[in-house]
């Protein structure tokens, strides 16, 4: 399943750093050969400041240990610059270890920077010092002091082009220290600057947006309300947009999300329409899985896509994680998004027909007729499904389903708010673009 793995689109869009978990994960599925993985993560580590984990990847791969002598004078030269700048950092770091100290500092950072100089006699370079030293200590691995010394920069600059850069190097660190909570506060932190920073050029904030996805991708996997948090970012007119044109493969993991999502949304119809649109710029089991049974209502194949969605999931490094339960592994996504899928077909198909064979239904999911039947019940049971079943002829008989006329009126304002805010902030974006260049 190496066809669907879409490491290659996805890494040209993350820091060096937050590809090696994608690149552990493929090792351990085996989807490439091992001296493929370990020959990446050395042109990965070429890049950075980890010169003691590029020399045990080169000892594996090469089966020795001995290393190149230009790996030992690169380890002496990060030592000896993370010293240098460890020294000319040490006047500030040595404040923010005091705890009484730091209290004196203010939400203005005009009046810190003036009392570090007067009281410490702590200037810009030491400030800049702080950034850099942050920087390099993210560049070696040790994301935590980096976290921290980024946190303490933010506080003091007063550049937005620097702090906006501290910002994504803080993010960075938190999702590669798993902090999921204060990575996705850093996630939105950085998401309201994008959206309200002036760019030199729309491309730029973009790809900012396509940037910011993409990193979004290992919180909104891991978090707890991840699922429903993904589709409200990137289903945003500007990030879907953004999607569309640039990054059109995040479509399996938006499609995913509204698959395993237990609440169903307004929104899911007009993504549908999406996927439709952009099957000729992307397409992979799971998308081919919404475009069988919404578009196309074909339902046998929509249970072949089923099979193949299953090894997708196994195989993609944020929705294949694999979770220990004593002696089992599972890995939960994939059987939350085979449980929806089977009732997507079903309800689908429910509509279409008003008795159903039981055993034609079984096929279709994919189960067989003993296991067709008991998930049935459970769905009927849990109120799920308006239907009875008859043993005698082995059908399900489905019950008429009236609309409901009031939810269907709140559905249709639901839509139509939606469209007049939009129409409004477009309206709202054009008098300032002819305000600015009328100035």
């Amino acid at each position: 399943m190496a066809n669907y793995d879409l490491t290659p689109r996805i890494a040209p869009n993350l820091d060096r750093h937050l590809v090696f978990p994608l690149l552990e994960f493929l090792q351990e599925r085996e989807l490439y050969e091992d001296d493929q993985i370990l020959k990446a993560k050395i042109e990965l580590l070429n890049k950075t400041n980890m010169v003691d984990y590029a020399m045990d990847i080169h000892k594996s791969l090469y089966h020795t240990e001995d290393v190149p002598q230009d790996m030992i004078e690169r380890r002496a030269e990060v030592v000896a610059r993370l010293k240098a700048l460890e020294e000319a950092a040490a006047p500030l770091v040595v404040f923010l270890q005091n705890a009484a100290a730091v209290q004196e500092l203010r939400a203005d950072k005009q009046y810190n920077i003036q009392m570090l100089k007067e009281r410490y006699q702590i200037g810009p370079e030491q400030i800049e010092a702080l950034y850099q030293y942050a920087k390099f200590q993210f560049e070696c691995g040790n994301y935590s002091g980096a976290a921290d010394y980024l946190y303490q920069y933010r506080a003091l600059c007063t550049n937005s082009e620097r702090s906006l850069s501290a910002l994504w190097g803080k993010l960075a660190a938190e999702i590669l220290m798993q902090n999921w909570d204060i990575a996705l506060d850093e996630l939105n932190r950085l998401k309201e600057i994008i959206d309200s920073k002036n760019f030199s050029s729309p491309l730029n904030q973009v790809q900012s947006r396509i940037w910011l996805m993409h990193w979004s991708l290992f919180i909104f996997f891991n978090h707890d309300n991840g699922r429903t948090q993904i589709i409200d970012l990137f289903n945003q007119d500007k990030y879907l947009n953004a999607i569309q044109t640039s990054a059109p493969h995040l479509l399996r993991y938006l499609a995913t999300a509204f698959i395993v999502n237990k609440r169903r949304r307004p929104q899911f119809k007009e993504f549908v329409k999406v996927i439709q649109q952009e099957q000729h710029s992307y397409n992979d089991p799971i998308t081919e899985f919404l475009a069988c049974v919404y578009v196309n209502y074909d339902f046998d194949g929509a249970q072949k896509k089923m099979k193949e969605c299953e090894e997708v999931i196994l195989n993609d490094p944020f929705l294949g994680k694999l979770l220990e339960e004593g002696n089992f592994s599972t890995v939960p996504l994939r059987d939350e998004f085979l449980e929806n899928a089977r009732l997507f077909i079903f309800e689908t198909y429910c509509r279409i027909h008003h008795r159903i064979d039981m055993g034609v239904l079984a096929e279709k999911l994919n189960l067989n007729y003993e296991e067709a039947e008991r998930w049935i019940v459970n769905l009927i049971r849990s109120s799920k499904l308006d239907a009875k079943i008859d043993s005698r002829t082995g059908t399900v008989i489905m019950e008429p389903n009236q609309p409901n006329v009031y939810e269907q009126l709140i559905d249709h304002t639901k839509a139509l708010s939606g469209r007049t805010y939009k129409s409004v902030s477009q309206l709202l974006e054009h008098a300032q673009a002819q305000g600015q260049a009328i100035r």
